[in-house]
């Protein structure tokens, strides 16, 4: 039964991972370019829109209740940011859309969940797609979620796929005013949502390492089928990850060696670090994957190990038993005339005879280190 349920829990894992990796986008074919087709999970909650307006003297935060709300601000001294939770809600990304004159091609990348982490310049306005990951500690999986970025003048556009994200950090700098955020522009704004993504990256490896660390630990001590599963979990993960962090390192650059004027130079500088930070995240990544192909060669190293030790005692075993069954074979055949058959200690004789050739035996294997 146990063997039943591990088979079933492997092959859930399995079609789980087919879906992370390789998602169905086939519904897609045969339509028009620019059409609205949501691909990922629906959730279950409905889609929102909350704006945060602000200068350095002033903030205001609320939650839009019409679309038609949602538009350009007209004050050039107040930067906005909006946010829309839920892109299954196709009218209401269409008519943000129209709010903000926004090309067919990207409200479709929008929706889109499995696009991969890109940058595109559109002359008056920037946008970005990247992967939002989140790491579950009991079930050792990581989730991923995908988050797009307008950039214009006066405004950030960010679309998330549900409720909750990392930008928390940046909500609490601009209510208690604190850092420069408040003083610069929408570009600014724009790079610190980047950095609060980026960082939360180190945060998931952190908890990947401390993993990666106790499996180490018990496949030193007792390996286990449990932990050659353990080690293609983690493996698989790591596939995931590198697949939502690699193209970041060309959506940073390509912002760094765009010439917008949307992207000031002083916001520039801090596009810099977040290049570092990624590069710094893509070898752990890689550092990562190497350490989990060597406990992998390690597991394998030590089942062959062991099953070698198992077949040398197996071996030795037989071994001393061959002159044995000899002598017993030669007293053991129906003959009338073999002679030690009627001595009187023939029997005792044969028994110290078999323990000496025994002895013998084990002892030149120790001399041998056979054993």
């Amino acid at each position: 039964m146990a063997r039943a349920s591990n088979g079933r829990q492997s092959s859930k894992t399995k079609k789980t991972l087919r879906k992370k990796l390789l998602p169905k986008t086939s519904h897609k074919a045969g339509r028009p370019p620019g059409t609205l087709v949501h691909i990922g999970k629906v959730p279950t909650a409905a889609a929102d829109i909350r704006r945060i307006e602000y200068n350095p003297q002033h903030m205001t935060d609320q939650v839009i209740s019409s679309p038609l709300d949602c538009r350009p601000s007209a004050e050039t001294t107040m930067v906005s940011w909006i946010n829309v939770n839920g892109l299954h809600d196709l009218p209401l990304l269409e008519k943000v859309g129209v709010n903000f004159t926004l090309h067919p091609l990207v409200l479709e990348d929008i929706v889109n969940t499995e696009h991969r982490p890109k940058f595109e310049d559109f002359d008056s306005y920037l946008f970005i797609v990247l992967k939002m990951l989140h790491y579950d500690i009991p079930s050792a999986e990581i989730h991923t979620e995908q988050v797009s970025f307008v950039l214009t003048p006066n405004t950030v556009l960010s679309f998330q796929e549900k409720q909750g994200d990392v930008f928390e950090g940046v909500r609490e700098r601009l209510r208690n005013n604190k850092g420069r955020i408040r003083k610069m522009g929408s570009d600014y704004l724009a790079y610190a949502l980047l950095d609060s993504v980026v960082d939360s990256y180190f945060v998931i490896l952190e908890q990947i390492g401390e993993q990666v660390e106790l499996l180490e630990e018990e496949l030193v001590s007792r390996p286990t089928p449990e932990t050659l599963n353990k080690i293609h979990h983690f493996k698989r993960e790591m596939i995931l990850l590198r697949k939502a962090v690699w193209p970041l390192r060309e959506l940073i650059g390509g912002m760094q060696r765009n010439e917008s004027a949307l992207v000031t130079d002083a916001t520039g500088i801090f596009l810099r670090d977040v290049y570092d930070h990624t590069i710094q995240i893509l070898d752990t990544v890689e550092t990562f994957r190497d350490v989990l192909s060597g406990l992998l060669d390690l597991y394998l190293s030590i089942i062959s190990n062991r099953m070698n030790e198992v077949m040398k005692v197996l071996t030795i075993i037989a071994t001393i038993f061959i002159p044995l069954t000899f002598i017993a074979g030669i007293y053991g055949m129906n003959f009338d005339h073999i002679p030690e058959l009627h001595w009187r200690w023939s029997y005792p004789a044969l028994w110290l005879i078999m323990l000496t050739v025994g002895g013998i035996m084990i002892y030149y294997f120790k001399r041998k280190r056979w054993l």
